[in-house]
């Protein structure tokens, strides 16, 4: 069956970050970081009645795996993994993915705490943004986080995203109804430009910007 939506599979890529759909070999990669960063994911994860070694052993990530990949083909998803410099270091999926008049998605990530802050999710979120503006051919996406997520309100402080709300006991996160701030951004803020261009602008020194 032909996708519904175009821009997916794909693969992405920036410097030393990549982004590319999901594969079966990635389990072993997958569950091994998954596991060791229990304690840097598991209060920003949905609520699950599993344990969180039930849900990340190897043997979880076949059916996984095929769940995003099928979302994918359908449309109503696009899944990446995250490498860095060529090994998984992490996911990041944009779900939701409305056409129409809406023309809107999701997005959502995370990254191994062994290379976080070094600019690895601004930058795949910010290809994401240029692709779903791109060739998915959307016209907004949000950035749903926890107010106690001070790394990825970070992550949009890089990007330049606009706060758009505040959702109170929004969704069942860490086994609790907790709020989140969203964070959005359309097609015509970026001027023309790529999103890809705007977090190099942003990010350079005083001074130093175009």
């Amino acid at each position: 069956m032909a996708n519904r939506v175009p821009g997916w599979p794909a693969e992405l890529t920036a410097g030393a970050v990549t982004l590319r759909p999901p594969r079966l070999r990635d389990g072993p990669a997958w569950s091994e970081s998954r596991l060791r960063n229990q304690k840097w994911l598991s209060r920003w994860e949905p609520s699950a009645p599993a344990s969180w070694t039930e849900r990340h052993r190897t043997t979880a990530w076949p059916p996984l795996c095929s769940a995003l990949r099928k979302a994918g083909r359908a449309g109503t998803m696009l899944p990446f993994v995250v490498t860095y410099g060529g090994s998984f270091v992490g996911q990041i999926n944009v779900s939701n993915v409305v056409h129409g008049v809406l023309r809107s998605g999701s997005v959502g990530y995370w990254v191994d705490e062994r290379v976080a802050g070094r600019g690895i999710i601004p930058t795949a979120v910010a290809m994401v943004i240029d692709h779903c503006f791109g060739p998915v051919r959307l016209h907004r996406i949000e950035v749903d986080i926890r107010p106690e997520n001070e790394a990825s309100l970070r992550v949009v402080e890089k990007l330049g995203l606009r706060r758009e709300g505040y959702y109170e006991r929004y969704l069942d996160i860490d086994n609790g109804w907790r709020d989140h701030v969203a964070f959005g951004v359309t097609v015509e803020e970026l001027g023309g430009r790529s999103m890809i261009s705007r977090l190099e602008r942003l990010a350079a020194p005083p001074g130093m910007s175009s």
